[in-house]
């Protein structure tokens, strides 16, 4: 059976079958969850002061404790040193080594994601066999030297040169670069530059020992992430043999693309577990405080923070780990048909790149709200660095910018959509056309049968999805290619695709494996009530933004008619339900 397309979930109706969760973790993936997790709690949770007092070399310690686990390969072959584990495992990993500190977070995804796919991905067998062994097992850290003074989001624009010399045998590269975690430490790193006046940037391997010309700034102050290692990486006519030229010469912006889609979705991951944590400190300290001789969880105000931060959990879990098993299926479908799996990798990700950025916007700004509605709920104790909470909060507002802002993701998002409808990848087109024939006819009246568990949730998404087709159609139909030139109107479309898409994956999670009187069902039906209302907001902004005269009048009627409940939740029953079940077990 063919595997899903990305983005495809705009035009299917997606079986609950069809989606995995974490309620479907095989028993060796639990082993893998519980002992990243037994790490942490034991190893990293107790050195919190020395985290925050920016102790780099705690950081590192840790990173080799990890390897020595074999927590830093999950994702490398076997043959290469690490553990060969599908994609999903990779996230778990992600997920769970995570959560409880921004600072060692941010390494473990510098070092495993950007600073060691590349070359997985894109590395000659040599290359492969010459460092992966050494990355996987935390012998020697990576790094991912993109970002410059001048170019950021704009990464082919960095003016970092490199000129092959006369003997042909090495590169001689002059630059800099900033931002670049992991660089204290890491004795590998992935540096981006182009040759002689390419046009695009080129990737190449660096090895720290040895290396004349590499030179590093001192250690950045930062708002969070204390004890992640970030400095500017300096190159006076460094040498590189002409042998660790990294894939082909002026490909670097597709290495730094496809690097970075694995990055978003994994970032996904590195944010639930940290959401968890802030939940299960602020039921903990609700339950503990008393206020007017009771605990502040008996009141309304406190219930509605806690049952909506416990519904971000369920619904962010529900998307990550969704698109993870799609990103797997789609490599294992094409491993099947006879690519390598070096080229099944690269292909399997680069098709849900979609999903990626939606996942790394949602699940990011959701970590910060979490983060800042914890320290609401400790009040002025959550101000005080002798909470868990200030730390947190400071830790997770990184999340929103590195691996490219969420501004750009919301972007790229609808960007990537458009593009794959216009190579005919995706049939985008023709149910946007059937969506305006629909707007002219009659709309039925009659009133359907919902007894189903969740058939009237299930409606309610594939008419989001009709909405995001009516704006978007309308739109591209009007600005055509000066669409991009349109972000008002593009971050617009990103906030329906990205509610609608977790708005799905959380219905589904709740369909699949949870009865229609479960917290679980309460938590979907939440979600995808604010769901709704975030729609009718961007739609609305959206449509009356470019539309005018009886075209605007007939949008707005769509998008009343795509929004109507035949049978409005019960929101405050529902936040109650949440609330109690949480407040009473204590933790997630």
């Amino acid at each position: 059976m063919a595997t899903l397309k990305g983005g495809e979930f705009l035009i299917k109706e997606i079986p609950a079958n069809d989606i995995f969760t974490l309620e479907e973790l095989s028993e060796e993936q639990k082993m893998l969850r519980d002992s990243a997790k037994e790490f942490i709690d034991r190893e990293v949770i107790p050195q919190k002061e020395r985290f925050e007092k920016k102790d780099y070399a705690l950081t590192e310690e840790k990173m080799r404790q990890l390897g020595e686990m074999g927590l830093l390969g999950v994702a490398v072959p076997e043959e290469y040193g690490g553990l060969g584990m599908g994609f999903v495992n990779t996230m778990l990993a992600c997920d769970y080594c995570s959560g409880a500190n921004g600072s060692l977070a941010t390494a473990y995804g510098a070092h495993t994601g950007i600073g060691t796919l590349p070359i997985l991905l894109y590395g000659t067998e040599e290359q492969k066999k010459k460092y992966l062994p050494d990355l996987a097992t935390g012998t020697k850290f990576g790094a991912y030297c993109l970002t410059e003074p001048d170019a950021g989001s704009d990464a082919n624009s960095g003016k970092t040169r490199a000129k092959l010399s006369e003997d042909g045998k090495h590169y001689v590269i002059n630059g800099q670069k900033m931002w670049i975690s992991n660089a204290g430490f890491a004795e590998i790193f992935i540096v981006f530059a182009k040759i002689d006046d390419d046009k695009n940037i080129t990737g190449f391997i660096v090895e720290k020992g040895g290396t004349e010309g590499l030179t590093f700034g001192e250690e950045e102050h930062k708002l969070g992430i204390r004890s992640s290692s970030t400095r500017q990486v300096f190159f006076n006519d460094m040498k590189v043999p002409a042998e660790n030229l990294l894939g082909e010469r002026n490909n670097g912006f597709k290495i730094a693309l496809n690097a970075l889609n694995v990055g978003r979705i994994k970032l996904a991951a590195a944010n639930l577990d940290g959401q968890r944590r802030i939940l299960n400190h602020s039921l903990q300290y609700s339950n503990e405080r008393k206020q007017f001789g009771v605990s502040i969880s008996t009141f309304g105000a406190i219930r509605k923070k806690l049952a909506e931060m416990a519904t971000g959990i369920f619904v962010a879990e529900a998307g990550s780990y969704r698109a993870a098993k799609d990103v797997e299926d789609k490599i294992n479908e094409l491993v099947a048909g006879g690519m390598n799996h070096q080229q099944a990798e690269l292909k399997g990700v680069e098709e849900f790149a979609v999903e990626a950025s939606i996942l790394k916007v949602f699940v990011s700004d959701l970590t910060q709200h979490t983060a800042d509605e914890g320290i609401q709920v400790y009040g002025g104790m959550g101000f005080s660095e002798d909470m868990p909470m200030e730390a947190a909060w400071r830790d997770s507002r990184i999340a929103r910018i590195y691996e490219g802002t969420n501004e750009i993701n919301r972007l790229l998002a609808v960007g990537m959509l458009i593009k794959r409808a216009m190579k005919g990848e995706l049939d985008l087109l023709s149910p946007a056309m059937a969506i305006s024939k629909e707007l002219m006819g009659i709309p039925s009246f009659d009133v359907p049968d919902y007894s189903a568990f969740m058939s009237e949730e299930k409606t309610i998404i594939a008419n989001l999805k009709k909405v995001f087709l009516m704006v978007s159609g309308a739109a591209l139909q009007k600005f055509m290619m000066d669409i991009e030139k349109q972000q008002h109107l593009l971050l617009n479309a990103s906030e329906i695709l990205n509610q609608l898409y977790m708005a799905e994956s959380a219905v589904l999670r709740a369909e699949k494996h949870f009865s229609p009187d479960s917290v679980e069902a309460a938590m979907a039906q939440l979600n995808i009530y604010k769901a709704v209302e975030k729609v009718i907001a961007a739609a609305k902004e959206g449509i009356i933004s470019f539309a005018e005269g009886d075209e605007q009048r007939m949008m707005l009627s769509g998008l009343r008619r795509f929004t109507k409940y035949t049978n409005h939740p019960n929101v405050v029953a529902l936040t109650e339900k949440v609330a109690a079940h949480y407040i009473a077990k204590g933790h997630y």
